[in-house]
């Protein structure tokens, strides 16, 4: 008989959080800490949505995808998660620039950034200090009209070295374009640039852990293996359940961290909408997915201090169709040294490109491993630049694609960032159309990346708890 995964579970729950990425985990946490029942379900056979990592033969611990966030992960994770997650939040101090442009290393904090980019490009301190201002002080109720590419052109006309200095490693972190409106570069840039780029020492499987201990503790019923097929809504437009592998389970509210349009056009189904909701939804656009490459080296060997993160180009200036390509030139690089997870010997290294969807979808098999192998291939031609001889010490090499993605995080179109701009308002409207049903998730860009998904997460449980709060029954 196949494993029941969900046995023991109640008929009914204060809560069902559907998905375990950041957001879902800490929806789930606050709303434990509250008081209220909580059922948390993943499809997958591991915590963590994006936020997560793999095993391969002979000990080697993979990351996936670039892990690196703003200073107010440490602040957030203190309030919301635990002291201990907290003081494992450490800088990355060598983040390094190599293209046909420029050759630079920097701590990305706003004062390296200022003299780089006046000592370097010689831009006046005075139009540095008045971009920086204008960036920070960004906020989601300015103007949506101006683009991040028209807000360089004010500051940087015609500098497409400045550019791709200070929109590179933001196109990296959530596939922000110039296209996008500029509240959300700023935003975003001001968030990392205000005290450099962190990351989680130990790795991400010591940090999914140690979240799951704490929801543990809080009483938070977690399934794994557990695949939610349909969220259920009562005639008055009121969600009452879902059913999650072949099971009803009721439930007063329902959190979703599934993606936007799986959630809203698949689980709750149009008829429970209004008809210009879902045409809204059906518009919002996907943000572009990504492929990685991930190697290690032999046991108990390395390279020399190679930074953590390089931002490598063969382009001759920034563009962004160029970053989407299958014919890959520009990569980049995350250095994993013994020290990312204290007690270890082991040197890693992850390379990501950003990627097309369309590219890599509809390939036959026999093509598609092809490609993959090219890819790992052509990325270690690359890395030879920088560890000359990086192939002889390798120990293992494989690749993952937006197809692996789709297959592992049921996103559409394996979207490594979540939507565009605009569905960050089909997210926050979801209630409206059925009562005690939310969203929270990598949405809109600002809500993207780790911060932006663990901070979602939280506004939306102070929502949910708001709702129960006037609700008759609990449990």
């Amino acid at each position: 008989m196949p494993k029941d995964f969900l046995k023991g579970t109640r008929d009914r729950y204060d809560v069902v959080v559907i998905g375990s990425g950041l957001a879902g985990l800490t929806s789930a946490n606050v709303l434990a800490r509250a008081g209220y029942s909580v059922l948390l379900l993943e499809h997958h056979y591991q915590l963590g949505g994006m936020a997560t990592w793999f095993k391969r033969k002979n000990g080697h611990i993979f990351d996936i995808s670039l892990h690196g966030f703003p200073f107010g992960m440490k602040k957030s994770c203190r309030k919301y998660w635990t002291q201990e997650i907290a003081d494992s939040i450490v800088q990355l101090k060598g983040i390094r620039f190599e293209n046909p442009q420029f050759s630079l290393r920097t701590t990305f904090d706003r004062e390296d950034f200022t003299r780089i980019v006046v000592e370097k490009f010689g831009i006046e301190h005075d139009v540095v200090k008045r971009f920086f201002d204008t960036a920070r002080g960004m906020n989601f109720f300015d103007d949506q009209a101006k683009t991040t590419g028209e807000l360089f052109e004010e500051f940087f006309p015609g500098r497409d070295d400045v550019v791709r200095l200070l929109m590179e490693p933001i196109t990296y972190a959530n596939g922000s374009t110039l296209q996008d409106p500029a509240i959300t570069y700023g935003i975003v840039f001001s968030n990392f640039m205000s005290k450099g780029v962190y990351t989680f020492e130990g790795g991400t499987d010591k940090l999914v852990t140690q979240m799951k201990d704490e929801l543990e503790n809080n009483g938070v019923d977690i399934r794994i293996r557990s695949l939610v097929e349909k969220i259920e809504v009562a005639p008055d437009r009121r969600v009452t359940g879902v059913v999650v592998n072949g099971k009803r389970i009721g439930a007063g509210a329902v959190v979703s961290n599934a993606n936007l349009k799986s959630t809203v056009l698949r689980l709750v189904g149009e008829e429970n909408l209004d008809k210009d909701y879902v045409e809204e939804a059906k518009a919002v656009r996907l943000n572009n997915s990504s492929c990685q490459v991930y190697m290690a080296l032999k046991p108990g060997l390395g390279f020399d201090d190679m930074g953590d993160l390089l931002f490598h180009s063969e382009h001759s200036g920034f563009d962004i169709d160029a970053m989407l390509s299958r014919d890959v030139s520009s990569r980049t690089f995350s250095f994993y040294y013994p020290r990312t997870r204290p007690g270890s010997d082991r040197h890693l290294i992850v390379s990501s490109t950003n990627a097309n969807f369309s590219d890599w979808a509809d390939l036959p098999e026999e093509e598609y491993q092809r490609a993959k192998q090219e890819l790992c291939e052509t990325t270690l031609d690359c890395l030879e630049q920088y560890i000359p001889d990086v192939r002889e010490k390798l120990d293992h090499v494989e690749a993952s694609t937006p197809r692996t993605f789709e297959h592992y995080t049921r996103h559409q179109q394996g979207a490594s960032f979540g939507t565009k701009f605009e569905g960050l308002k089909v997210s926050k409207e979801l209630p409206e159309q059925v009562a005690g049903l939310y969203h929270a998730g990598s949405v809109g860009i600002i809500m993207s990346g780790w911060l932006g998904a663990l901070n979602y997460g939280v506004i939306v449980s102070n929502d949910v708890d708001k709702y129960l709060a006037l609700s008759p029954t609990r449990v």
